[in-house]
């Protein structure tokens, strides 16, 4: 199950950033394969007026991914929510409700990742070990294991996994960590320079520059334990 995290209500701009990631013209257009996916409305405004999430569900068709529940909704949506044939899902995680969320980052959504295109797949706990260098197009998926890479992440290619990602190289394509929503996942590398890094859903994109401490270094990024939904990016030391 594929969790999307609403930040905004103005579906034009929530659609527009899917669309650009995952849509058949973004940057990942084969990331889903009509995955469920629940609405998590937990960091909207509890009293916000209702608004036809139709534009919205129109962009997550086209990114392949099928909505079937919601939860956290404002008080007067549930039954409009139900009504459009999606079930309510249980709470995962209490998030305090604030009246103006303001986004730290251009992105308004936060969406959890789940690859479908995959080399290779662990089907319990264990550790995925890849010994080669990740050209661009490929993809791995560690499926509820970590991930170990001994060689070069080029750009273009794709590393993700349910635990821990180590790369032992450059890490120069995408990374994403917790891919299944493990918040204390985190992702090391000796020598950081992502196209995109993620852990648990939030992600940075190569055009916000890695702070000078950790860029193309021996670094670990982490989830902030603050709930504050922010990546720290830290120097490793030898």
């Amino acid at each position: 199950m594929v969790a999307l995290l609403l930040k905004s209500l103005n579906w034009d701009d929530v659609s527009a950033d899917l669309l650009q990631q995952f849509g058949p013209e973004g940057e990942s257009p084969d990331f889903f394969e009509h995955d469920p996916l629940v609405i998590d409305f937990s960091q909207i405004d509890a009293n916000a007026d209702y608004q036809d999430p139709k534009p919205l569900f129109q962009a997550l068709q086209a990114c392949h991914l099928v909505p079937v529940a919601f939860r956290s909704e404002p008080g007067n949506w549930k039954a409009a929510l139900l009504k459009k044939g999606l079930v309510q899902a249980p709470l995962e995680i209490n998030r305090p409700r604030s009246a103006s969320v303001t986004p730290t980052e251009p992105v308004q959504t936060v969406i959890r990742e789940v690859v479908q295109e995959v080399i290779r797949e662990v089907p319990g706990p264990a550790t995925m070990v890849i010994d080669k260098p990740l050209r661009s197009g490929q993809k791995v998926y560690a499926r509820g294991a970590d991930l170990v890479v001994l060689a070069m992440v080029n750009q273009g290619a794709e590393v993700v996994a349910d635990g821990n990602i180590h790369v032992y190289a450059p890490l120069r394509g995408k990374a994403m960590a917790g891919a299944r929503g493990n918040t204390q996942a985190r992702i090391f590398s000796l020598c950081l320079e992502p196209e995109l890094i993620s852990i648990a859903g939030v992600y940075r994109t190569s055009e916000n520059p890695l702070p000078d401490n950790v860029a193309a270094k021996p670094a670990q990024v982490r989830l902030s334990l603050d709930g504050q939904d922010k990546l720290l990016f830290e120097p490793l030391k030898s």
